[in-house]
């Protein structure tokens, strides 16, 4: 039997869920099938993941901390995992939210963002220490955070500052002095440019932080430039492992049933390139290579079709449009293209095309395996 029908199996006895159990029972079903989906977790599909989900978010109100943090630590790692207990998990007390809060790339920026609004210094902390940190879940360290997350955001070589965010930084250096001192070490910072850019107050500190006597690596400056142009490109470009995190993270969205327009105009707006993407493939319901090959192939009539047929409003459209990482940025002239392309296409008309389309793409996919197995 194999580790997948075991797990198919688990679900057919639960009589712990009826309240027919004792503790013991309870926290071993809980890593017992938390155990499970980590073996299989890259092979279950949405309706699967979901029977975890539910299982799982189940009994964790009914165990105590040690099992809950067991499990936490089982899912941690998983790059799929079922969204709504990743975030019950992580918003339980430090001991149990700590590994997902470090380490899980499942949780979103808006997840963490909530998390840094409403729990405690040490779930800021370890947040602060992840290897990915956006823009914006930094802004809202520096914002909620007290001395012990600001310092270690600092220190986080992976963690990106926005000129907003420098200058709130800059401000409580001079308040606090371990601040102050870790930033001087943050080769990153332009600090020339910044200074003529803040208020007179941070300027001040920038006095001090700034003139550093120290020389400049010119290679080290040369990867700082292309840092800052690429992002200045804003989002040309397809990235894979930035693909295969917000793909996750899109997943997970979907599990809690938070993917919606809402959620799309937050990618629109920040520049989620990459999870705008990701939600195109998990709404329209195809392979995740189909929407990387339009991508690739600038591909605008099969994006028009298939936005068309969800229904989505012009607006959002032409948001999203702008932020997908396409191989090359849209030029004026497409954008325009593809909007009035888009305001012409009937509904209706765009769902036929994109169900004739999807009916004869399984046709190909069909006749290519017969021919494999003949």
């Amino acid at each position: 039997m194999t580790e997948l029908d075991e797990s198919h199996r688990a679900f057919a006895n639960f009589r712990v869920l009826n309240g027919d159990d004792n503790q013991m029972e309870r926290e071993q079903l809980f890593r017992t099938t938390a155990q499970l989906f980590s073996y299989v977790s890259d092979r279950c599909d949405d309706d699967q993941v979901a029977q975890y989900d539910e299982v799982l978010c189940q009994l964790a109100e009914l165990v105590e901390v040690e099992a809950r943090v067991h499990v936490a630590k089982l899912l941690a790692p998983l790059e799929r995992a079922p969204g709504t207990v990743i975030v019950k998990l992580a918003n339980d007390v430090i001991e149990v939210a700590r590994p997902l809060l470090e380490f899980s790339n499942v949780l979103s920026d808006d997840d963490l963002i909530d998390i840094i609004t409403r729990q405690t210094e040490d779930h800021r902390v370890a947040i602060a220490g992840r290897s990915m940190l956006t823009e914006r879940v930094g802004d809202a360290l520096v914002d909620h955070g007290e001395t012990a997350s600001v310092v270690r955001l600092v220190r986080n070589p992976k963690a990106e500052f926005d000129r907003a965010t420098l200058e709130k930084l800059v401000k409580r250096a001079t308040e606090d002095a371990e601040i102050a001192s870790d930033l001087r070490g943050r080769s990153d910072i332009d600090w020339k440019s910044l200074r003529g850019e803040i208020d007179q107050v941070a300027g001040k500190v920038l006095q001090t932080l700034g003139n550093l006597d120290r020389q400049v690596d010119p290679v080290a400056a040369g990867k700082i430039n292309t840092v800052v142009y690429n992002r200045i490109r804003n989002r040309a470009g397809f990235n894979a492992q930035e693909w295969k995190v917000a793909y996750n993270q899109v997943k997970g969205l979907a599990d809690r049933k938070q993917l919606d327009d809402r959620a799309l105009a937050r990618f629109a707006r920040f520049g989620y390139g990459h999870h705008a993407a990701a939600a195109m493939a998990v709404m329209l319901q195809v392979a995740p290579e189909i929407v990387v090959k339009w991508l690739a192939g600038q591909d605008y009539v099969a994006v028009i079709v298939a936005l068309r047929a969800t229904g989505m409003a012009p607006d959002l459209f032409e948001a999203i449009v702008a932020t997908l990482p396409w191989r090359d940025l849209p030029s004026d002239a497409d954008k325009k293209m593809v909007l009035s392309r888009f305001d012409a296409l009937d509904r209706d008309d765009a769902k036929h095309i994109f169900e004739l389309w999807r009916a004869h793409s399984f046709r190909k996919r069909a006749m290519g395996e017969d021919r494999q197995t003949a």
